[in-house]
């Protein structure tokens, strides 16, 4: 697989423009979020290759039955064609790998995260009319068919997989130790599946220093979002440190600690102290 690298700086800025509108849509588009994403890791990904991947769920979209019946019916055809005849699925190994959260690699490659595989069931099962959604289990994200009296759920992870009511006890135990709420059942909002994706890149990135270039894109389009973790703003600076702008770093460090100093004086203070330290390398 080829290394991926962010676009040129023009190229970031308009694909951070449109993101940070996009979000704040009365109906935020998840497809076209997700492949703004992808562009920002992939400089490669230009607008012909976006509207090739959106083609491409029109393709499969066409290819379902028509409205198929009931929320188990629409699983059912959703793993028929998109886990067996297509082959969509995911391994161990794709946790290792950047382009399992990217959509555009993960349509490409049939291949990806929980979440990402997710995202291709939702969109392909939405452009055929299906009730479809996210549902965030702790640990282990899958689709949710139908209202709630009459939910389906199925793991596309697992090629589509139609999930009974002990095999998704089974997962949240797994990863929590807990027993199923169901609060973990509720559709997840589109905006806080984005979030989650660049989560996933963040841990992808934490993991490998050499590639704080992925870290701090993916903390930037996180701070994009109308709602985001107060802490980003703190990675941000660290990562500012880490690459070498230790003028910025330590101007975002203070500012950071502004906001926690309405909380926190003493976390305040320690923030303050890594901008003073930050300075110091300038010299």
């Amino acid at each position: 697989m080829r290394p991926l690298y962010p676009p040129p700086p023009e190229r970031s800025a308009e694909l951070r423009r449109r993101f940070a509108e996009e979000v704040r849509s009365e109906r935020p588009d998840l497809s076209l979020l997700c492949l703004l994403v992808g562009a920002e890791a992939d400089g490669t990904l230009d607008e012909t290759g976006m509207d090739a991947a959106q083609i491409e769920l029109d393709r499969l979209a066409g290819q379902l039955p028509f409205r198929p019946g009931g929320p188990r019916s629409w699983a059912v055809s959703l793993r028929e064609l998109l886990g067996e005849r297509f082959g969509f699925r995911g391994t161990p190994g794709d946790y290792q790998r950047l382009e399992s959260s990217l959509f555009h690699e993960v349509l490409r490659r049939r291949r990806g995260l929980p979440i990402l595989l997710s995202v291709v069931w939702m969109e392909v099962a939405r452009r055929a009319g299906a009730h479809v959604y996210g549902v965030a289990l702790p640990g282990h994200f899958v689709v949710g068919f139908g209202a709630e009296e009459e939910q389906v759920l199925a793991d596309p992870f697992d090629g589509g997989r139609v999930l009974s009511g002990s095999d998704a006890e089974l997962l949240v135990a797994g990863a929590t130790g807990a027993p199923l709420e169901p609060s973990m059942l509720v559709p997840a909002d589109p905006l806080d599946v984005v979030l989650r994706i660049l989560n996933n890149v963040r841990a992808w990135a934490a993991a490998r220093p050499e590639r704080s270039d992925v870290a701090l894109w993916a903390v930037e389009l996180g701070l994009l979002l109308p709602s985001h973790p107060a802490r980003l703003r703190y990675e941000r600076a660290q990562l500012l440190v880490q690459r070498g702008d230790f003028l910025g770093g330590a101007t975002e460090l203070d500012a950071y600690a502004e906001v926690v100093g309405a909380v926190d004086d003493g976390a305040a203070e320690r923030v303050r102290g890594q901008a003073l330290a930050a300075r110091a390398m300038l010299n």
